[in-house]
Formats: C-alpha cells, structure tokens, sequence
C-alpha cells in the first residue's frame, strides 16, 4: 500500500486558457516537465508546486492531494 500523489494542474490550466508551453514559461520549466506532472508521473518540488499555484491561481490543496494506493 503506498501513497500516490493527484493534481488537478490541467484542468486548472484548461480553466485560464493557457497552453502546456505558455504554463511552462512562466514557471521557468519545459513544456515536457508540464506534460509529466499533468500525466501525474512526476512529483514536482514544492517550489515548483508553490508557482504552479501562484500562476494557476489555486492553492496548494486544490492543486495537489493524496491518495492511497
């Protein structure tokens, strides 16, 4: 039993239509690493938790929770 971290950072980014790129721009990352976290296949640091929030305009709890496996 583990725990699996869920994000909702694309339908946050779909809600202020912006692309993946223009995401990825202004958070100083790729567009790739956008992808991996919107795929929930890559934990973002919590700096880069802290300006996805920022940038989409949600806090931290309503961009990223746990669940258990």
């Amino acid at each position: 039993m583990g725990l699996i971290i869920k994000n909702s950072v694309k339908k946050s980014r779909i809600e202020i239509q912006i692309t993946q790129e223009e995401l990825a721009e202004k958070i100083g990352v790729t567009r790739q690493t956008i992808g991996l976290i919107e795929k929930e296949k890559y934990n973002p640091t919590i700096a880069l938790c802290l300006s996805l929030s920022k940038v989409l305009g949600k806090s931290l709890e309503e961009l990223f929770w746990i669940e258990e496996d």
